[in-house]
């Protein structure tokens, strides 16, 4: 029995790193931009399609396919900011909450449509990033899932150093807390509006990746996790980085465990998504702002 509970706190650690990979970006975006980017599941889930084409048409290894597709989808998320984005840091647009959301809707529904067009309605499986599994101890880990705990840490740190120690990551960190006092010291607010969107939906992307060779790929695959994703943002405090991973670990463990001491095991699982909303309305009615959260900036 022991055993059984050690493997789903296992289950929910990986899963909670593919929440913070999906989450900090969506946080990140929040945090600079001051927009909510509603199209967020659906980079996740061009990121999942990049990466099993690269597998299977181009010959790529599957774990440097998540990368190269990682890549893919910043590029994607450059172009929406140029074309489609860029105007809300004009004078062009007045309501400017109001068009980010219709925009980043929009954008959302064009891409799953365009997914469904281009690559059908069914799911498709990468192939695996190591085959077989690997004895922890007593446990038996799916050599997949591994691979998913270890690049999903890599991304992190790397991720976690360039905001914290880096030039770039200090612009952008500049531009989060006072956009034109950060211009009058020379950085230059659009750039970094771009490269915020462009890393952020890049870690969706590559939390996209990262979950087909474990739970398949389909191009509706983003719905749930792009939502789990509003629900993590919020639970550990809207653009907080450190409240995002935080919440992530704490939703997937609680997704996991739920489900196990849940009073009816054998509906354990049909509740398994409730759980994370139970604990978002448990603490938001402690700590109103989230874990981590501060005051919010509007956009004008």
């Amino acid at each position: 029995m022991l055993e059984f509970y050690l493997a789903q706190v296992v289950n929910g650690l990986i899963v909670g790193l593919i929440y913070a990979l999906m989450a900090v970006g969506l946080s990140l975006i929040f945090s600079v931009l001051k927009i909510v980017n509603f199209a967020h599941g659906d980079c996740y889930m061009i990121g999942g399609f990049f990466s099993y084409y690269l597998a299977t048409l181009l010959g790529f290894h599957p774990i440097a396919a998540v990368f190269v597709g990682m890549l893919g989808v910043m590029a994607v998320g450059i172009l929406i900011h140029q074309l489609l984005l860029k105007p809300l840091y004009t004078p062009k647009v007045e309501r400017k909450g109001e068009y980010a959301i219709l925009m980043t809707f929009g954008i959302g529904i064009f891409l799953q449509n365009l997914a469904m067009a281009l690559f059908g309605p069914w799911t498709k499986r990468p192939p695996d990033f190591i085959p077989g599994v690997t004895k922890l101890g007593f446990l038996f880990i799916d050599n997949n899932r591994l691979v998913v705990a270890g690049v999903g840490i890599v991304i992190m740190l790397v991720l976690l150093y360039v905001i914290g120690r880096t030039f770039i990551g200090k612009a952008l960190r500049a531009v989060s807390q006072d956009r034109d006092a950060a211009a009058i010291v020379g950085v230059n607010p659009v750039r970094m509006n771009l490269l915020a969107f462009g890393i952020g939906v890049g870690l969706a992307g590559a939390a996209g990746a990262l979950i087909g060779p474990v739970f398949l790929i389909s191009p509706v695959m983003g719905i749930l996790p792009g939502v789990k994703s509003f629900v993590i943002i919020v639970l550990g405090g809207m653009g907080s980085i450190r409240g995002a991973i935080i919440a992530s670990i704490l939703l997937g463990l609680v997704e996991s465990l739920g489900s196990v001491f849940f009073l009816d095991p054998t509906r354990g699982l049909a509740y398994k998504n409730a759980f994370g909303v139970l604990l978002l309305a448990l603490v938001l009615l402690f700590k109103p702002t989230g874990l981590f959260g501060e005051k919010f900036v509007r956009l004008e």
